[in-house]
Protein backbone atom coordinates (compact mmCIF):
# COMPACT_ATOMS: atom_id res chain seq x y z
CA UNK A 1 0.00 0.00 0.00
CA UNK A 2 2.82 1.93 0.90
CA UNK A 3 4.79 1.18 -2.39
CA UNK A 4 1.29 2.40 -4.47
CA UNK A 5 1.23 5.83 -3.01
CA UNK A 6 4.77 6.94 -3.30
CA UNK A 7 4.70 5.84 -6.90
CA UNK A 8 1.51 8.08 -7.19
CA UNK A 9 3.66 11.07 -5.22
CA UNK A 10 6.43 10.69 -7.94
CA UNK A 11 4.00 10.57 -10.73
CA UNK A 12 2.14 13.68 -9.60
CA UNK A 13 5.09 15.45 -9.06
CA UNK A 14 6.47 14.40 -12.38
CA UNK A 15 3.62 15.40 -14.33
CA UNK A 16 3.97 19.07 -12.25
CA UNK A 17 7.22 19.17 -12.97
CA UNK A 18 6.70 18.68 -16.41
CA UNK A 19 4.11 21.40 -16.54
CA UNK A 20 6.00 23.48 -14.72
CA UNK A 21 9.01 23.27 -17.63
CA UNK A 22 6.23 23.54 -20.25
CA UNK A 23 5.37 26.92 -18.93
CA UNK A 24 9.01 27.87 -18.76
CA UNK A 25 9.58 27.38 -22.58
CA UNK A 26 8.81 30.53 -24.52
CA UNK A 27 6.12 30.33 -27.06
CA UNK A 28 8.88 30.10 -29.88
CA UNK A 29 10.62 27.20 -28.27
CA UNK A 30 7.07 25.40 -27.99
CA UNK A 31 6.27 26.38 -31.46
CA UNK A 32 9.90 24.22 -32.44
CA UNK A 33 9.50 21.68 -30.07
CA UNK A 34 5.75 20.28 -31.63
CA UNK A 35 7.28 21.61 -34.99
CA UNK A 36 4.59 23.11 -36.55
CA UNK A 37 2.92 26.66 -36.12
CA UNK A 38 -1.04 27.16 -35.56
CA UNK A 39 -2.68 30.32 -37.84
CA UNK A 40 -6.25 30.72 -37.47
CA UNK A 41 -7.76 33.12 -40.33
CA UNK A 42 -10.95 33.93 -41.39
CA UNK A 43 -12.13 30.96 -44.58
CA UNK A 44 -12.26 33.73 -47.59
CA UNK A 45 -11.51 34.67 -50.82
CA UNK A 46 -9.19 37.11 -49.52
CA UNK A 47 -7.37 34.93 -46.61
CA UNK A 48 -7.61 31.43 -47.29
CA UNK A 49 -9.45 28.68 -49.71
CA UNK A 50 -9.59 25.46 -51.18
CA UNK A 51 -9.18 25.26 -55.04
CA UNK A 52 -8.53 23.03 -57.18
CA UNK A 53 -4.98 23.28 -57.29
CA UNK A 54 -4.71 23.26 -53.73
CA UNK A 55 -5.10 25.76 -50.85
CA UNK A 56 -4.98 29.03 -51.95
CA UNK A 57 -5.55 32.60 -50.50
CA UNK A 58 -3.12 35.83 -49.60
CA UNK A 59 -3.29 35.49 -45.82
CA UNK A 60 -2.75 31.45 -46.36
CA UNK A 61 0.73 32.05 -48.56
CA UNK A 62 2.10 34.74 -46.20
CA UNK A 63 1.44 32.48 -43.82
CA UNK A 64 3.46 29.57 -45.15
CA UNK A 65 6.53 32.22 -45.97
CA UNK A 66 6.50 32.65 -42.33
CA UNK A 67 6.32 29.27 -41.54
CA UNK A 68 9.29 28.43 -43.62
CA UNK A 69 11.07 31.52 -41.83
CA UNK A 70 10.56 29.57 -38.82
CA UNK A 71 11.73 26.04 -39.99
CA UNK A 72 8.49 24.39 -39.13
CA UNK A 73 5.17 23.01 -40.82
CA UNK A 74 1.85 25.21 -40.61
CA UNK A 75 -1.22 24.21 -39.58
CA UNK A 76 -3.71 26.24 -40.80
CA UNK A 77 -7.23 26.49 -39.08
CA UNK A 78 -9.75 28.27 -41.32
CA UNK A 79 -12.68 29.89 -39.01
CA UNK A 80 -16.36 31.70 -40.23
CA UNK A 81 -16.84 33.78 -37.28
CA UNK A 82 -14.29 36.01 -35.47
CA UNK A 83 -15.38 35.51 -32.18
CA UNK A 84 -14.54 31.00 -32.00
CA UNK A 85 -11.21 32.31 -33.80
CA UNK A 86 -10.35 34.79 -31.01
CA UNK A 87 -11.20 32.19 -28.28
CA UNK A 88 -8.91 29.79 -29.48
CA UNK A 89 -6.42 32.32 -29.32
CA UNK A 90 -7.22 32.93 -25.73
CA UNK A 91 -7.30 29.42 -25.14
CA UNK A 92 -3.44 29.15 -26.48
CA UNK A 93 -4.81 26.90 -29.43
CA UNK A 94 -3.79 29.01 -32.29
CA UNK A 95 -0.11 30.99 -31.68
CA UNK A 96 -1.11 33.59 -34.09
CA UNK A 97 -4.25 35.12 -36.26
CA UNK A 98 -3.84 36.13 -39.46
CA UNK A 99 -6.40 37.08 -41.16
CA UNK A 100 -6.19 40.84 -42.98
CA UNK A 101 -7.45 42.08 -39.44
CA UNK A 102 -6.99 45.42 -39.08
CA UNK A 103 -5.65 47.39 -35.96
CA UNK A 104 -8.03 49.15 -33.13
CA UNK A 105 -7.82 50.52 -30.14
CA UNK A 106 -9.94 48.34 -28.28
CA UNK A 107 -8.97 44.92 -29.60
CA UNK A 108 -5.45 46.12 -28.89
CA UNK A 109 -6.08 46.18 -25.00
CA UNK A 110 -6.80 42.19 -25.09
CA UNK A 111 -4.36 41.57 -27.99
CA UNK A 112 -0.94 41.90 -29.32
CA UNK A 113 -0.71 43.51 -32.77
CA UNK A 114 2.52 42.67 -35.05
CA UNK A 115 4.00 44.54 -38.19
CA UNK A 116 1.64 46.83 -40.18
CA UNK A 117 2.25 44.86 -43.81
CA UNK A 118 -0.47 46.49 -45.80
CA UNK A 119 -3.59 49.02 -45.39
CA UNK A 120 -7.19 49.16 -46.61
CA UNK A 121 -10.27 51.10 -46.07
CA UNK A 122 -13.37 50.43 -44.95
CA UNK A 123 -16.09 51.29 -47.71
CA UNK A 124 -20.57 51.95 -46.83
CA UNK A 125 -22.00 49.61 -49.48
CA UNK A 126 -25.60 49.23 -50.90
CA UNK A 127 -26.71 47.83 -54.24
CA UNK A 128 -26.93 50.13 -57.55
CA UNK A 129 -30.76 51.81 -57.70
CA UNK A 130 -30.81 52.76 -54.80
CA UNK A 131 -30.48 56.63 -53.80
CA UNK A 132 -26.48 56.65 -52.92
CA UNK A 133 -25.58 57.43 -49.43
CA UNK A 134 -23.27 60.37 -49.17
CA UNK A 135 -23.00 60.32 -45.38
CA UNK A 136 -24.71 58.14 -42.35
CA UNK A 137 -27.29 59.85 -42.26
CA UNK A 138 -28.93 59.41 -45.33
CA UNK A 139 -29.01 55.87 -44.48
CA UNK A 140 -32.86 54.66 -44.91
CA UNK A 141 -32.90 50.64 -44.33
CA UNK A 142 -31.55 47.73 -42.83
CA UNK A 143 -27.46 48.48 -42.21
CA UNK A 144 -25.71 45.12 -41.20
CA UNK A 145 -22.42 44.60 -40.29
CA UNK A 146 -20.40 41.33 -38.56
CA UNK A 147 -20.32 41.25 -35.00
CA UNK A 148 -17.24 42.19 -32.94
CA UNK A 149 -15.29 43.15 -35.89
CA UNK A 150 -13.65 45.88 -37.06
CA UNK A 151 -16.39 47.41 -38.85
CA UNK A 152 -18.45 47.05 -35.51
CA UNK A 153 -15.70 48.95 -33.64
CA UNK A 154 -15.59 51.66 -35.86
CA UNK A 155 -19.33 52.30 -35.57
CA UNK A 156 -19.06 52.56 -31.83
CA UNK A 157 -16.51 55.13 -32.35
CA UNK A 158 -18.15 56.86 -34.41
CA UNK A 159 -22.02 56.40 -32.60
CA UNK A 160 -19.67 59.01 -29.98
CA UNK A 161 -20.11 61.64 -31.69
CA UNK A 162 -23.46 60.99 -33.93
CA UNK A 163 -25.64 58.88 -31.32
CA UNK A 164 -28.42 58.90 -33.98
CA UNK A 165 -26.39 56.11 -35.92
CA UNK A 166 -28.06 53.21 -35.71
CA UNK A 167 -27.20 49.39 -37.12
CA UNK A 168 -27.62 45.52 -36.39
CA UNK A 169 -25.07 42.68 -35.98
CA UNK A 170 -25.11 39.32 -36.82
CA UNK A 171 -22.25 36.35 -36.07
CA UNK A 172 -23.49 33.76 -38.39
CA UNK A 173 -22.89 36.02 -41.62
CA UNK A 174 -19.42 36.64 -42.99
CA UNK A 175 -18.34 39.66 -44.80
CA UNK A 176 -18.98 38.27 -48.04
CA UNK A 177 -22.05 36.41 -47.32
CA UNK A 178 -23.19 39.95 -45.97
CA UNK A 179 -21.89 42.18 -49.40
CA UNK A 180 -24.69 38.69 -51.45
CA UNK A 181 -27.35 39.42 -48.75
CA UNK A 182 -27.03 43.29 -49.74
CA UNK A 183 -27.07 41.87 -53.61
CA UNK A 184 -30.18 39.96 -52.75
CA UNK A 185 -32.01 42.35 -51.21
CA UNK A 186 -32.23 40.93 -47.60
CA UNK A 187 -30.45 44.10 -46.15
CA UNK A 188 -30.06 47.12 -47.68
CA UNK A 189 -25.90 48.52 -46.40
CA UNK A 190 -23.24 47.03 -44.99
CA UNK A 191 -19.56 47.61 -44.36
CA UNK A 192 -16.92 45.70 -46.41
CA UNK A 193 -12.77 46.18 -46.78
CA UNK A 194 -11.32 47.96 -49.59
CA UNK A 195 -9.95 44.41 -50.72
CA UNK A 196 -12.40 42.14 -50.20
CA UNK A 197 -14.79 44.59 -52.41
CA UNK A 198 -12.55 44.63 -55.10
CA UNK A 199 -12.67 40.52 -55.10
CA UNK A 200 -16.72 40.62 -54.46
CA UNK A 201 -17.02 42.91 -57.37
CA UNK A 202 -15.81 40.99 -60.07
CA UNK A 203 -18.80 39.06 -60.57
CA UNK A 204 -21.51 41.34 -58.87
CA UNK A 205 -21.13 45.02 -60.58
CA UNK A 206 -24.36 45.76 -58.87
CA UNK A 207 -22.47 46.68 -55.65
CA UNK A 208 -21.73 50.49 -54.95
CA UNK A 209 -19.93 52.24 -53.20
CA UNK A 210 -21.82 55.15 -50.60
CA UNK A 211 -18.68 56.36 -49.17
CA UNK A 212 -14.90 55.97 -47.43
CA UNK A 213 -15.87 55.29 -43.82
CA UNK A 214 -12.06 54.94 -42.54
CA UNK A 215 -8.77 55.26 -44.81
CA UNK A 216 -5.83 53.58 -44.63
CA UNK A 217 -6.47 51.48 -41.71
CA UNK A 218 -3.07 49.30 -40.61
CA UNK A 219 -3.35 45.33 -41.89
CA UNK A 220 -1.29 43.31 -38.78
CA UNK A 221 -1.31 39.56 -37.53
CA UNK A 222 -2.55 39.67 -33.55
CA UNK A 223 -1.30 37.83 -31.05
CA UNK A 224 -1.82 36.30 -27.59
CA UNK A 225 -0.74 39.13 -25.47
CA UNK A 226 -0.46 36.64 -22.29
CA UNK A 227 2.73 35.18 -24.23
CA UNK A 228 6.32 35.67 -24.12
CA UNK A 229 8.00 38.07 -27.09
CA UNK A 230 10.14 35.19 -28.34
CA UNK A 231 7.26 34.88 -31.08
CA UNK A 232 6.49 38.46 -31.72
CA UNK A 233 10.44 39.38 -32.16
CA UNK A 234 11.07 37.19 -35.25
CA UNK A 235 7.69 38.64 -36.86
CA UNK A 236 9.50 41.65 -36.93
CA UNK A 237 12.52 40.86 -38.67
CA UNK A 238 10.30 38.38 -41.19
CA UNK A 239 8.20 41.30 -42.53
CA UNK A 240 11.36 43.25 -43.09
CA UNK A 241 12.83 40.13 -45.17
CA UNK A 242 9.21 39.87 -47.27
CA UNK A 243 9.11 43.35 -48.59
CA UNK A 244 12.94 44.03 -49.16
CA UNK A 245 12.96 40.82 -50.94
CA UNK A 246 9.74 41.89 -53.18
CA UNK A 247 7.67 38.77 -51.82
CA UNK A 248 5.24 40.87 -50.45
CA UNK A 249 4.99 42.85 -53.01
CA UNK A 250 4.56 39.56 -55.52
CA UNK A 251 1.52 38.47 -53.45
CA UNK A 252 -0.08 41.09 -53.31
CA UNK A 253 0.37 41.38 -56.90
CA UNK A 254 -1.03 37.74 -57.18
CA UNK A 255 -4.38 37.63 -55.09
CA UNK A 256 -5.51 41.58 -55.41
CA UNK A 257 -3.26 43.20 -58.52
CA UNK A 258 -5.91 43.31 -61.33
CA UNK A 259 -8.91 43.86 -59.48
CA UNK A 260 -7.73 47.50 -57.89
CA UNK A 261 -9.74 49.19 -60.93
CA UNK A 262 -13.48 48.42 -61.34
CA UNK A 263 -15.66 49.56 -64.08
CA UNK A 264 -19.61 48.72 -63.90
CA UNK A 265 -20.17 49.09 -67.38
CA UNK A 266 -17.66 46.93 -68.73
CA UNK A 267 -18.31 44.32 -65.56
CA UNK A 268 -22.17 44.43 -66.30
CA UNK A 269 -22.14 43.76 -70.45
CA UNK A 270 -19.21 40.84 -69.24
CA UNK A 271 -21.44 39.53 -66.27
CA UNK A 272 -24.43 39.39 -69.20
CA UNK A 273 -22.11 38.27 -72.10
CA UNK A 274 -21.74 35.09 -69.70
CA UNK A 275 -25.31 34.12 -69.62
CA UNK A 276 -25.71 34.70 -73.28
CA UNK A 277 -23.33 34.57 -75.06
CA UNK A 278 -20.56 32.04 -73.52
CA UNK A 279 -23.12 29.32 -73.67
CA UNK A 280 -22.77 29.63 -77.31
CA UNK A 281 -19.45 28.84 -77.25
CA UNK A 282 -18.25 27.00 -74.42
CA UNK A 283 -18.53 23.61 -75.63
CA UNK A 284 -15.55 24.61 -78.01
CA UNK A 285 -13.41 26.41 -74.92
CA UNK A 286 -13.73 23.32 -73.34
CA UNK A 287 -13.14 21.11 -76.59
CA UNK A 288 -10.06 22.34 -77.49
CA UNK A 289 -8.39 23.59 -74.07
CA UNK A 290 -6.56 21.01 -73.62
CA UNK A 291 -3.61 21.26 -70.85
CA UNK A 292 -5.11 24.24 -70.54
CA UNK A 293 -7.94 25.39 -68.17
CA UNK A 294 -11.36 26.34 -70.18
CA UNK A 295 -12.77 28.85 -68.56
CA UNK A 296 -8.56 30.81 -69.24
CA UNK A 297 -9.49 30.31 -72.36
CA UNK A 298 -13.00 31.64 -72.95
CA UNK A 299 -11.57 34.63 -71.13
CA UNK A 300 -8.95 35.66 -73.12
CA UNK A 301 -11.59 35.45 -75.96
CA UNK A 302 -13.75 37.78 -74.45
CA UNK A 303 -11.51 40.46 -74.18
CA UNK A 304 -9.97 39.66 -77.75
CA UNK A 305 -13.33 39.73 -79.35
CA UNK A 306 -15.92 39.87 -76.76
CA UNK A 307 -16.87 36.87 -77.77
CA UNK A 308 -17.90 38.38 -81.43
CA UNK A 309 -16.75 35.57 -84.03
CA UNK A 310 -16.56 38.41 -87.15
CA UNK A 311 -14.23 41.25 -84.87
CA UNK A 312 -11.85 42.70 -86.94
CA UNK A 313 -9.41 45.25 -85.92
CA UNK A 314 -7.78 47.69 -88.60
CA UNK A 315 -4.25 45.87 -87.37
CA UNK A 316 -5.81 42.77 -89.69
CA UNK A 317 -6.46 40.47 -86.75
CA UNK A 318 -9.55 38.50 -86.87
CA UNK A 319 -12.10 36.04 -85.49
CA UNK A 320 -13.28 35.32 -81.73
CA UNK A 321 -10.07 34.65 -80.79
CA UNK A 322 -8.18 37.93 -82.98
CA UNK A 323 -5.59 35.77 -84.92
CA UNK A 324 -3.03 37.39 -87.35
CA UNK A 325 -2.92 35.90 -90.95
CA UNK A 326 0.11 33.90 -90.10
CA UNK A 327 -0.91 32.63 -87.02
CA UNK A 328 -4.06 31.25 -88.38
CA UNK A 329 -1.39 29.80 -91.08
CA UNK A 330 0.75 28.89 -88.32
CA UNK A 331 -2.28 26.83 -85.99
CA UNK A 332 -4.11 25.71 -89.24
CA UNK A 333 -6.89 28.03 -88.96
CA UNK A 334 -7.95 28.49 -92.81
CA UNK A 335 -11.01 30.77 -92.15
CA UNK A 336 -10.81 33.09 -89.14
CA UNK A 337 -14.49 34.05 -88.92
CA UNK A 338 -15.50 30.78 -88.44
CA UNK A 339 -15.62 30.24 -84.19
CA UNK A 340 -14.96 26.70 -83.95
CA UNK A 341 -11.11 27.13 -85.90
CA UNK A 342 -10.53 30.36 -84.62
CA UNK A 343 -11.04 29.01 -80.70
CA UNK A 344 -8.89 25.47 -81.95
CA UNK A 345 -6.45 28.09 -83.46
CA UNK A 346 -6.25 30.13 -80.32
CA UNK A 347 -6.08 27.45 -78.02
CA UNK A 348 -3.27 26.09 -80.35
CA UNK A 349 -0.92 29.04 -80.32
CA UNK A 350 -1.64 30.03 -76.47
CA UNK A 351 -0.41 26.44 -75.29
CA UNK A 352 2.82 26.60 -77.67
CA UNK A 353 3.21 30.39 -76.16
CA UNK A 354 2.85 28.60 -72.39
CA UNK A 355 5.10 25.63 -73.43
CA UNK A 356 7.57 28.48 -74.73
CA UNK A 357 8.38 29.75 -71.27
CA UNK A 358 10.91 28.43 -69.24
CA UNK A 359 10.29 25.14 -67.55
CA UNK A 360 11.81 27.01 -64.29
CA UNK A 361 8.86 29.46 -64.17
CA UNK A 362 6.18 28.08 -62.09
CA UNK A 363 2.44 28.53 -62.35
CA UNK A 364 0.54 30.89 -62.52
CA UNK A 365 3.65 33.58 -63.44
CA UNK A 366 4.12 31.08 -66.59
CA UNK A 367 0.67 31.47 -67.62
CA UNK A 368 0.37 35.74 -67.38
CA UNK A 369 3.24 35.72 -69.29
CA UNK A 370 2.28 34.14 -71.83
CA UNK A 371 -0.83 35.80 -72.17
CA UNK A 372 1.61 38.88 -72.28
CA UNK A 373 3.15 37.01 -75.03
CA UNK A 374 -0.34 36.35 -76.77
CA UNK A 375 -0.58 40.20 -77.43
CA UNK A 376 2.71 41.83 -77.42
CA UNK A 377 4.78 38.95 -78.66
CA UNK A 378 7.06 36.59 -76.88
CA UNK A 379 9.96 38.72 -78.00
CA UNK A 380 9.27 42.29 -76.21
CA UNK A 381 8.35 39.79 -73.27
CA UNK A 382 11.36 38.59 -73.50
CA UNK A 383 13.10 42.37 -74.14
CA UNK A 384 11.51 42.94 -70.81
CA UNK A 385 12.66 40.32 -69.01
CA UNK A 386 16.17 41.57 -69.57
CA UNK A 387 15.22 44.82 -68.67
CA UNK A 388 13.98 43.32 -64.88
CA UNK A 389 17.18 41.58 -64.76
CA UNK A 390 19.06 44.49 -65.53
CA UNK A 391 17.04 46.58 -62.58
CA UNK A 392 17.57 43.71 -60.43
CA UNK A 393 14.63 42.00 -59.93
CA UNK A 394 13.08 38.54 -61.08
CA UNK A 395 12.73 38.09 -64.85
CA UNK A 396 10.64 35.28 -63.92
CA UNK A 397 8.37 36.70 -61.72
CA UNK A 398 5.16 38.53 -63.29
CA UNK A 399 5.13 40.80 -60.65
CA UNK A 400 8.38 41.91 -61.87
CA UNK A 401 8.21 42.02 -65.49
CA UNK A 402 4.70 43.78 -65.22
CA UNK A 403 6.55 46.85 -63.93
CA UNK A 404 9.01 46.97 -66.50
CA UNK A 405 6.89 46.14 -69.89
CA UNK A 406 5.60 49.97 -70.14
CA UNK A 407 9.28 50.87 -70.34
CA UNK A 408 9.01 49.20 -73.92
CA UNK A 409 7.60 52.77 -74.54
CA UNK A 410 10.27 54.96 -73.91
CA UNK A 411 12.91 55.66 -76.54
CA UNK A 412 15.59 55.64 -74.19
CA UNK A 413 14.76 51.22 -72.89
CA UNK A 414 13.21 50.16 -76.37
CA UNK A 415 16.32 51.43 -78.23
CA UNK A 416 18.64 49.26 -76.57
CA UNK A 417 16.45 45.80 -76.84
CA UNK A 418 16.15 43.11 -79.54
CA UNK A 419 12.69 44.16 -81.13
CA UNK A 420 12.41 47.84 -80.69
CA UNK A 421 9.25 49.67 -79.09
CA UNK A 422 5.51 47.83 -78.04
CA UNK A 423 2.98 49.01 -76.14
CA UNK A 424 4.05 47.06 -73.03
CA UNK A 425 1.57 49.15 -71.04
CA UNK A 426 -1.84 47.74 -73.18
CA UNK A 427 0.16 44.17 -72.41
CA UNK A 428 -0.06 44.97 -68.51
CA UNK A 429 -3.76 46.17 -68.87
CA UNK A 430 -4.83 43.15 -71.55
CA UNK A 431 -3.42 40.98 -68.75
CA UNK A 432 -5.08 41.94 -65.77
CA UNK A 433 -8.73 42.18 -67.67
CA UNK A 434 -8.01 38.52 -68.78
CA UNK A 435 -7.24 38.05 -65.21
CA UNK A 436 -10.42 39.13 -63.62
CA UNK A 437 -12.23 37.75 -66.55
CA UNK A 438 -10.75 34.29 -65.55
CA UNK A 439 -11.67 34.87 -61.73
CA UNK A 440 -15.07 35.59 -62.37
CA UNK A 441 -15.36 32.22 -64.52
CA UNK A 442 -13.85 30.06 -61.99
CA UNK A 443 -16.16 31.93 -59.24
CA UNK A 444 -19.38 31.42 -61.49
CA UNK A 445 -18.48 28.24 -62.19
CA UNK A 446 -17.51 26.30 -58.63
CA UNK A 447 -21.17 28.13 -58.00
CA UNK A 448 -22.94 26.04 -60.22
CA UNK A 449 -23.68 29.60 -61.69
CA UNK A 450 -22.54 28.16 -65.06
CA UNK A 451 -24.74 26.03 -67.97
CA UNK A 452 -23.31 24.39 -71.02
CA UNK A 453 -24.76 24.54 -73.93
CA UNK A 454 -24.47 22.06 -76.69
CA UNK A 455 -22.09 23.01 -80.05
CA UNK A 456 -24.42 25.10 -82.41
CA UNK A 457 -25.33 22.92 -85.58
CA UNK A 458 -24.45 25.97 -87.98
CA UNK A 459 -22.25 29.59 -86.94
CA UNK A 460 -24.43 31.48 -84.90
CA UNK A 461 -25.22 35.36 -85.52
CA UNK A 462 -22.31 37.42 -84.61
CA UNK A 463 -23.08 39.96 -82.25
CA UNK A 464 -23.18 43.59 -83.13
CA UNK A 465 -20.80 45.19 -81.27
CA UNK A 466 -17.24 44.99 -82.72
CA UNK A 467 -13.84 45.55 -80.81
CA UNK A 468 -11.79 47.68 -83.00
CA UNK A 469 -8.30 48.08 -81.67
CA UNK A 470 -6.41 51.13 -82.51
CA UNK A 471 -2.96 50.91 -84.16
CA UNK A 472 0.11 52.53 -83.11
CA UNK A 473 1.62 55.38 -84.86
CA UNK A 474 4.95 54.33 -84.36
CA UNK A 475 6.66 51.21 -86.20
CA UNK A 476 6.33 47.76 -84.23
CA UNK A 477 6.53 44.44 -84.44
CA UNK A 478 3.47 42.55 -82.83
CA UNK A 479 3.18 39.52 -84.89
CA UNK A 480 2.74 37.07 -82.61
CA UNK A 481 4.38 34.41 -85.07
CA UNK A 482 8.27 36.20 -84.06
CA UNK A 483 10.84 34.17 -83.41
CA UNK A 484 12.71 33.75 -80.09
CA UNK A 485 14.83 35.87 -78.65
CA UNK A 486 18.53 34.24 -79.63
CA UNK A 487 19.37 35.92 -75.94
CA UNK A 488 17.89 35.02 -72.75
CA UNK A 489 18.52 36.48 -69.46
CA UNK A 490 20.75 33.72 -68.24
CA UNK A 491 22.86 34.51 -71.40
CA UNK A 492 22.89 38.50 -70.83
CA UNK A 493 24.38 37.79 -66.91
CA UNK A 494 27.29 35.37 -68.38
CA UNK A 495 27.77 37.21 -71.30
CA UNK A 496 28.08 40.67 -69.48
CA UNK A 497 26.78 44.38 -70.66
CA UNK A 498 28.73 44.55 -73.64
CA UNK A 499 27.49 41.35 -75.38
CA UNK A 500 23.78 42.22 -74.46
CA UNK A 501 24.38 45.64 -77.03
CA UNK A 502 25.78 43.85 -79.61
CA UNK A 503 23.82 41.32 -79.58
CA UNK A 504 20.66 44.04 -79.97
Amino acid sequence: MLKEKLIIIITLVTLLCACNMQEQQTQLAQIKAQNKIRVGTLASASNYYQAVQGEQGFEYELSQAFADYLGVELEIVPFFNLSDMFERLESGDLDLIASGLTYNKVRAQQYRYGPTYRTISQKLVYKQGRVRPREFDDLDGNFTVIAKSSHSLTLQKIKKSNPDLTWQETEELDEEELLQAVIDGEIDYTLADSHTLSLFRRYHPNLSIGFSVTRNDPIAWILNKSKDDSLYALLVPFFGDVKQSNQLYVLEEKYFGHVRQFNYVNTLAYIEAIKETLPTYRPWFEQYAGSLDWRLLAALSYQESMWNPRAKSPTGVRGIMMLTRSTAKQVGVTNRLEPEQNIRGGAKYLAKLVKRIPDRIPQPDRTWLALAAYNVGWGHVNDARIITEQQGASPDKWADVKKRLPLLIKKRYYRKTRYGYARGDVAVKYVDNIRRYYDALVWLDENNALAPEPVPESEPEAPKVEKAAQPSKKPVNNDKTEPTPSLSPEEKSKQGENNTQQSQ
